[in-house]
């Protein structure tokens, strides 16, 4: 594990800091950034999120799908979590807090971006982090590829549809157009741009480059990763600073959420009798978010400034330690758990 998973909620702490004192420092700057759009997508927030995605779809292996079957309980959790509970608690809750608890404070038509931003947070499920988290626990990577593949392709098909039908439940109005050119730009085309990759250095006479390009990628996604959440940040600086109560305001349901879907995910895992090393990561997958496409479709979708976009941010703060106190929960639980795969 490198210094940059070791200490990665240091890293993102500095990071959302330096964003949000850049942001208040230099906002034309900023304002400029967010002016560079086409078609509704910010062309700097594009970069830089298919810097991140696109080192993490060549590590996709499709071929592992056909082992599906020989441990078929893990991958079946991971996906009635991600797609059939996930979406819904996390569209229910934006509801009951945005729209009753918080309806003294917060105006209907906020509310509703609120609610919007928590919806693509819980249709988003994660692909970039679930690595880290794997790793940390002590995971089975080959199996973990295996959930992660199934669900990108899920998420090809299912990402727009799922989140239109929940935006229009919650009446919002619903882009079509531009949720599904997100979904091809920011899933479709790096997924595709990952296989073409893989293919290649997987050539016979090139079967030792893979793991070399890999880290040869890595800094760069993890640059991006840090570029994308300093700029973030400091498109939302002044919210952040003049509004700190909105903030505290949306990460409570998103903290609830984190620690509720774990808790169905992990209770289940055990009630499977599911090894360790595949309870654990099954358990963060359903947790963690791709926020990274949550992100960009909040921005392509309701705008950089928007509530939306807001609370995906929000969520990027939210997830890290959010994510890292569960890790450390899963390894203190390790004896709850087979010790081997069965």
């Amino acid at each position: 594990m490198g210094v940059f998973e070791r200490y990665l909620s240091i890293w993102v702490a500095l990071c959302i800091a330096a964003g949000v004192l850049l942001g208040n420092l230099f906002p034309t700057a900023f304002a400029l950034i967010a002016d560079l759009e086409w078609a509704n997508v910010n062309l700097v927030v594009a970069v830089l999120i298919w810097i991140m995605i696109y080192p993490m779809m060549v590590q996709v292996d499709f071929s592992s799908i056909k082992d599906i079957g020989k441990r078929p309980k893990g991958l079946f959790l991971t996906l009635v979590v991600n797609w059939l509970i996930k979406p819904f608690t996390m569209a229910a809750l934006g509801w009951l807090f945005f729209r009753v608890f918080y309806q003294d404070w917060i105006d209907p038509q906020t509310a509703n971006q609120y609610i919007a931003g928590m919806i693509l947070l819980g249709v988003a499920p994660c692909t970039a982090m679930v690595f880290v988290w794997c790793h940390l626990t002590k995971g089975d990577p080959n199996y973990t590829l295996v959930q992660i593949s199934v669900n990108d392709v899920i998420m090809i098909f299912a990402f727009a549809p799922l989140t239109a039908f929940l935006l229009g439940v919650s009446d919002i109005y619903v882009p079509w157009e531009t949720l599904f050119f997100s979904v091809v730009l920011y899933v479709v085309f790096p997924l595709i741009a990952g296989i073409l990759t893989r293919h290649f250095l997987e050539k016979k006479r090139h079967s030792h480059r893979l793991e070399d390009f890999l880290q040869t990628l890595k800094p760069f996604s993890i640059l991006g990763l840090l570029a994308t959440v300093a700029l973030l940040f400091g498109f939302q600086a002044e919210t952040i600073l003049t509004q700190p109560q909105t903030i505290a305001l949306i990460a409570i349901p998103l903290i609830i959420q984190s620690y509720g879907i774990f808790a169905i995910s992990y209770t289940a895992a055990k009630a499977l009798k599911l090894p360790h090393e595949i309870a654990a990561p099954a358990g963060l997958i359903g947790t963690s978010n791709f926020f990274e496409l949550a992100v960009a479709v909040a921005i392509s979708v309701f705008g950089l400034h928007s509530g939306a976009a807001l609370v995906t941010v929000v969520g990027v703060l939210v997830e890290v330690p959010v994510m890292l106190s569960l890790v450390a929960f899963t390894n203190r639980t390790r004896h709850w758990f087979p010790a081997q795969s069965l």
